[in-house]
C-alpha cells in the first residue's frame, strides 16, 4: 500500500514536472523574417501572468535592431530598459510619427538577446511580460541580413523615384520656362501690334485732322471771295447809281434825246 502511494506521488511528480515547466518558461519564439518596404521584421507576442498576449516587432534595417510596439501616451523619447534572463538593459526609445514606439537596441542588448533565454518588459502593460529568446542568435542574424538587403533595394527604389521625380520636376521647369518665354514673345509681339497700331492711328487722325483743316480753309477762302464778289457788285451798284444820280442832276434830259449811257463811270472835269 505504501508502495503504491509512493509510485502515485512518485508518477504525480513526474507528470507534474513538465507542466510546471512549461508554465515557468514561456513558449519559443518562431522566428519568422517578413520583408518591409524599409528592413524586415520578426512578429513576437509577450505574454504575462494572467495570460493576456501583447503584439511587438523586432525591426531592422540592416544597421540597426528595434523594438516595435503601441502604447498610448508615449514621451517623444525616453530611456527604458528590459530584461534578458533577468538582467537590466536600458535603450533609447523614440516616438514616431504614428504614435508607436521604438526602442533601439544597443550592441550590448543585441549581444545579451543572442545569448539569453527570456526577454522581460515590465512597462509596456499592467504586468510584466515574456517571450523565450530560443533561436535568437540565428534569428537575429537572419534579421540584419534581411534588413540590410530589403533597406538596399528600398535605397535603390528610392533613387530612382527620386531621379525620376527630379527628371518630372527639370521637365516641368523647362516647359514652364518655355511658356514663360512664350508668353514673353507673344506680349512683346502684341505690345508691337498695338504700339503700331496706335501709330497707324494716330497718323490716320492726323492724315484726317490735317484733310479736315484744309478742307475748311477751302471753305473759308470761297466764302471769303463769295463775300468779296458780292461786296464788290454792292459797291458797283453803289457807284453806278450815284454816277447816274449825278448825272441826273448835272445834265437834265431834253425832251426827244435819250439819255446817255456810258458803260463805265468817269469823273467829272
Amino acid at each position: 500500500m505504501i508502495r503504491m502511494i509512493i509510485g502515485g506521488v512518485a508518477a504525480a511528480a513526474l507528470l507534474s514536472g513538465p507542466a510546471q515547466a512549461a508554465a515557468a518558461n514561456p513558449p519559443a519564439l518562431a522566428w519568422l523574417v517578413s520583408p518591409t518596404d524599409t528592413g524586415c521584421r520578426v512578429a513576437m507576442e509577450l505574454t504575462g501572468g494572467s495570460g493576456g498576449v501583447t503584439p511587438v516587432s523586432l525591426i531592422s534595417d540592416g544597421q540597426l535592431v528595434s523594438l516595435r510596439f503601441f502604447k498610448e501616451d508615449l514621451p517623444a523619447r525616453a530611456f527604458l530598459p528590459i530584461r534578458i534572463d533577468k538582467q537590466r538593459f536600458s535603450n533609447l526609445m523614440l516616438r514616431g510619427p504614428d504614435g508607436a514606439g521604438e526602442l533601439v537596441l544597443s550592441e550590448e542588448t543585441e549581444t545579451a538577446m543572442k545569448r539569453g533565454g527570456t526577454l522581460g518588459v515590465a512597462w509596456l502593460s499592467d504586468e510584466p511580460l515574456t517571450v523565450s529568446l530560443a533561436g535568437s542568435e540565428r534569428g537575429l542574424r537572419d534579421l540584419r541580413v534581411c534588413g540590410a538587403q530589403a533597406a538596399t533595394r528600398h535605397r535603390e527604389r528610392a533613387a530612382v523615384e527620386l531621379a525620376a521625380r527630379e527628371r518630372t520636376e527639370a521637365e516641368a521647369r523647362a516647359r514652364a520656362l518655355n511658356d514663360a518665354q512664350l508668353a514673353a514673345i507673344q506680349a512683346q509681339t502684341a505690345a508691337a501690334e498695338a504700339q503700331r497700331r496706335q501709330v497707324e492711328e494716330t497718323a490716320e487722325r492726323q492724315r484726317r485732322a490735317e484733310a479736315a483743316a484744309q478742307e475748311r480753309a477751302y471753305a473759308e477762302a470761297r466764302q471769303r471771295a463769295y463775300e468779296d464778289d458780292r461786296r464788290r457788285a454792292y459797291e458797283e451798284a453803289q457807284r453806278r447809281r450815284a454816277y447816274e444820280e449825278d448825272e441826273q442832276r448835272w445834265e437834265p434830259a431834253r425832251p426827244g434825246w435819250p439819255r446817255p449811257r456810258y458803260p463805265y463811270p468817269h469823273e467829272r472835269y
